[in-house]
């Protein structure tokens, strides 16, 4: 084990010197959602359902153009990438049908990372199960298996899909997440987690329809581990992990009453139908169904709407020719008829229902399947099979469980599944500014407190004003972490998403350049993270074709901190030279002329190959990628000081606390110090120039030397504090050049909102003891 770059001891991160690890990431790239042959944004109807067709050959990014995103990365301060991967890129073509060539520029991808100096672990991606379901990760063929036609979709609405919207530039803001709820994903997820029980007629090559997708899964996912494993100097070396499927869903599995939405789903937005009218319009038949929208305190009904098919159905028409997949179904799984009337629970000669709680309970043991019950029954044995599959060819992984999101790990604290090279992966995101794209300074909602039952009223978990909202955030983290400490054992706990939206406020920033309220929003994540003591974190996201007027490209998300339409963090345009000055205070120990690093071309250094990039905006392409110029005038820093933040590289001893606090511009650090075995091995600690420049800053240690240089160890000049100190409580606190950022105040028309939201409650501030 002493060979491994990274392990985990007594439930922390650790390298191959014992120092202790934090995990600071981001997820690489949001691109990897999408094909780049054809490249089909999710706005683009072409060619969209040629899905056996599709090539993400040049995803996340091209080959070539990997040291400028690596090197871009490496200087943000980041030590770990999250890669972004879909089972569509591995086996698109049909059951079986690897992507080689896909496969082999992955691994040239991670081969250049390595050179970077990388953790890396990697993400089987999904959301709302596939593309053709309004998100992206499975192939088209697995729709097909499942007796579902993704070209009737758009009018049975049985996934509201962006490629198929009548109106793309009118999207509604983060509709696609309600696809979980409507009868595609809802059916998908059914069936991959319970088919053997909920579907036993669904038989397709002899095996049961759970079988048969899990089974696909798998061994794509091994098939990828198993030529990393192969090309002999990534596994370990630079890939440490993988984790299991991307914001698992249930879909019907434990509902209570498919006539009724049911008092959990908290998301709901646009047409809200239950899923029994899910059924019914998936069968043709038209529906009068709720319409909701997000407001401030969650989702408020707004009216009716009526989903008419007009007889189109969202299943595979009886004579329907799947001879291309080769597979052979099975006679008693008829195509051309809902499977769930199949199955029993619905009579479509009457269009009644006839089973309304058929998901509730286990049909054999007749055990309720609420949340709980399916994470430590479905969701686990899909993973200890997924574990195993990996580990078969990776036998040092890392295995980074994700259950489903928000809610409670499992339970197997001492448990054989207790696994010491486990790792608990949650997600979080502030949903209010997520959904309303709107960062309020002014209040903000405790909604994992919520969830979990610790307010009698919901109007109590409002927080008001920044610092309560900061706050706010981190406690809910910490929750997340203990509750993770208590279902699951002693493990380390890595955030693997948590982001922003960009496009606040109807895209101000791009028309002005103020970034001051993402750089609010940013700055308040990150205190939390911090605060709550993970062992690591990936924020979402980088996105290498993000603009102004798309976004990520996907499905009007815009969560990237890269922009080909702003600029990137000023650096020095003067080469790096070892300074022969070193201050008295530091130890005198810089890079050295004779470094070992080629020379790229990146942003990190002047030459006559990026003059032109460095001068002006730091895109790849020099092409316009916006048509609207009210959109691209004022080129901004996208809020960067808020996420390159100085952090632990790798410290002598646990971390107690560490925090930044950017409007003072002071890092503090507390650790419980060991003595460092060898002087080369010293406490290290990213330390952004940007913040901190050399001559400007002012250090104060609670005992031991420290030094700050800039070396280029890993291809890209960065700046690091090294601290040589001593054993028992030890103390760091950097204090750099404060500048002006996130300044604006409060508005009146957020706090008026508030008010509204306590009235509709019943409260109002008068009532309100704040803390």
């Amino acid at each position: 084990m002493a060979s491994l770059r990274l392990i985990i001891e007594d439930g922390h991160f650790q390298d191959a010197h014992g120092r202790h690890v934090l995990l600071r990431g981001i997820n690489v790239a949001g691109d990897s959602k999408l094909p780049s042959q054809p490249d089909v944004p999710s706005y683009v109807s072409q060619d969209f359902f040629d899905g056996d067709n599709v090539r993400f050959h040049s995803r996340p990014f091209p080959k070539e153009d990997a040291h400028i995103h690596f090197s871009r990365l490496k200087r943000f301060g980041y030590n770990t990438i999250r890669y972004v991967f879909t089972w569509e890129a591995i086996e698109a073509a049909g059951p079986g049908r690897y992507d080689e060539v896909w496969i082999q520029h992955t691994i040239d991808v991670l081969r250049t990372a390595k050179d970077y100096g990388f953790y890396i672990f990697m993400d089987p991606h999904q959301d709302v199960w596939s593309r053709y379901c309004g998100g992206s990760g499975a192939p088209m063929w697995t729709i097909y298996a499942c007796g579902l036609n993704p070209q009737s979709f758009a009018a049975t609405e049985a996934a509201i899909v962006h490629n198929t919207y009548p109106d793309p530039e009118n999207f509604p803001k983060m509709i696609w997440s309600t696809n979980y709820y409507r009868l595609a994903a809802a059916t998908i997820f059914t069936l991959f987690f319970a088919g053997r029980d909920f579907a036993p007629k669904c038989i397709i090559d002899g095996v049961n329809i759970q079988d048969y997708l899990q089974g696909h899964f798998i061994r794509a996912c091994e098939h990828l581990a198993r030529r990393i494993h192969e090309a002999g100097d990534i596994e370990n070396d630079i890939v440490f992990g993988w984790e299991s499927l991307n914001e698992p869903a249930r879909g019907m599995i434990g509902h209570v009453d498919l006539s009724v939405i049911p008092s959990e789903q908290q998301l709901k937005k646009g047409t809200c139908p239950t899923l029994w009218q899910t059924m019914l319009t998936g069968s043709g038949r038209a529906c009068e169904v709720d319409t909701w929208d997000m407001g401030g305190l969650g989702p408020y009904k707004v009216g009716r709407s009526l989903i008419d098919p007009h007889g189109e159905i969202a299943w595979l028409p009886e004579n329907y020719d799947e001879s291309r997949y080769g597979w052979k179904r099975d006679p008693g799984w008829k195509l051309g008829e809902c499977l769930w009337a199949q199955h029993g629970v619905w009579d479509p000669s009457q269009d009644v229902l006839l089973r309304k709680n058929y998901f509730e309970k286990h049909p054999t043991t007749g055990d309720k399947l609420d949340y709980p019950k399916f994470t430590n029954t479905y969701f686990m044995s899909f993973y200890r099979k997924y574990r195993d599959a990996i580990r078969a060819v990776h036998k040092d992984a890392i295995l980074l469980c994700q259950p489903p999101t928000l809610e409670l790990p499992p339970s197997i604290k001492g448990t054989e599944d207790d696994d010491p090279r486990m790792v608990y992966a949650p997600h979080y995101y502030d949903g209010i500014t997520l959904m309303t794209k709107k960062w309020n300074r002014t209040w903000n909602v405790d909604i994992f407190g919520v969830l979990r039952g610790r307010y009698w009223h919901p109007a109590l978990a409002i927080k008001i004003g920044e610092t309560a909202i900061r706050n706010s955030f981190k406690e809910q983290l910490a929750a997340m972490r203990k509750e993770g400490l208590d279902y699951m054992g002693n493990h380390p706990c890595v955030l693997t998403e948590f982001g922003i939206p960009y496009d606040m406020d109807d895209q101000h920033a791009y028309k002005t350049g103020d970034y001051s309220s993402q750089s609010a929003a940013m700055d308040a994540n990150h205190f939390a993270v911090e605060g709550a003591l993970m062992e690591g974190y990936t924020l979402w996201l980088y996105s290498a074709t993000n603009d102004h007027q798309r976004g990520d490209q996907w499905n009007g998300e815009d969560l990237s901190i890269f922009s080909l339409d702003d600029q990137t963090l000023p650096v020095s345009p003067i080469p790096r030279t070892p300074d022969l000055n070193q201050s008295t205070f530091s130890l005198s120990k810089t890079a050295t002329a004779n470094s070992r690093r080629e020379e790229v071309d990146d942003e990190t250094s002047v030459t006559p190959g990026n003059l032109k990039r460095t001068l002006t905006n730091p895109s790849i392409s020099s092409k316009p990628t916006c048509t609207d110029p009210e959109l691209t005038n004022a080129p901004g820093y996208r809020a960067a000081e808020a996420y390159v933040r100085p952090a632990p590289i790798a410290t002598n001893g646990p971390i107690i606390d560490y925090v930044f606090d950017l409007k003072n511009c002071e890092f503090t650090l507390n650790i419980s110090g060991i003595r460092a075995l060898s002087d080369d091995h010293p406490t290290m600690v990213f330390l952004p120039e940007y913040h901190f420049p050399k001559e400007q800053c002012a250090v104060v240690v609670s005992s031991g030397k420290w030094e700050i240089s800039t070396d280029d160890e890993e291809r890209t000049w960065i700046q690091k504090l090294r601290w040589w100190h001593g054993d028992g409580r030890q103390s760091l606190k950097v204090t750099g050049v404060i500048r002006q950022h996130n300044s604006l105040a409060g508005t009146a028309e957020e706090a008026g909102y508030l008010e509204q939201c306590q009235q509709s409650y019943g409260f109002g501030t008068s009532n309100c003891t704040l803390m």
